[in-house]
């Protein structure tokens, strides 16, 4: 939509603007996108031997090859140690590398758990609750809310009966009494 001033001074009035047509079609959208790719993968593969080249070319300036022939056996000595001591000093470069890389990963790592932190806390977990028959009952329907259930009134209840105790004696008046034929007979009565 488009506010167009009116001719004759009477205001503003609203035009309605068709829907634009596309500049090209989809044919032709289509060409050039592929033109694209194909122009994006050559120059990916230029740059990829380009990265290549150069890397070359810094590696021969930096350590230009070793010419071994027409050297003695002390040049040679000589050579070897002057290589372990720079291969020393690289040791020591690559490996004060690491430790700083390694210090701020974890300096890294403490500031994304201080982010996180000040984000907002968790949530606890939560415990369950038992309910009561009137939640319950709640829970199903409004209705229910007005008529209030009792579960217990309706169980039947019953009654544990005592087992009767023998009472506690002295085991030695038991022995005594049970000692010989006597105690042997009132045993087998009382058990009959």
């Amino acid at each position: 939509m488009s506010r167009v001033v009116d001719p004759k001074g009477l205001g503003l009035r609203t035009v309605l603007s068709p829907q634009k047509k596309p500049k090209y079609s989809a044919t032709r959208r289509l060409y050039l996108k592929s033109k694209l790719l194909k122009k994006a993968a050559s120059m990916l593969v230029a740059e990829r031997e380009d990265k290549k080249l150069e890397k070359e070319r810094v590696v021969n300036e930096c350590f230009p090859p070793l010419t071994l022939s027409g050297l003695s056996a002390q040049e040679l000595k000589d050579l070897c140690k002057e290589l372990n001591n720079k291969i020393d000093v690289v040791d020591e470069v690559r490996y004060d590398i690491k430790v700083k890389v390694d210090k701020n990963q974890t300096e890294i790592q403490t500031l994304i758990e201080k982010i996180s932190g000040l984000k907002g806390t968790k949530r606890p977990n939560l415990k369950k609750v038992k309910k009561t028959t009137d939640d319950m009952l709640g829970a199903c329907s409004d209705t229910s809310k007005l008529m209030k259930a009792d579960f217990k009134a309706n169980l039947k209840t019953v009654k544990k009966e005592e087992e009767k105790k023998d009472e506690v004696t002295d085991w030695r008046k038991n022995v005594e009494a049970m000692s010989g034929m006597e105690g042997r007979k009132k045993k087998f009565s009382t058990t009959q």
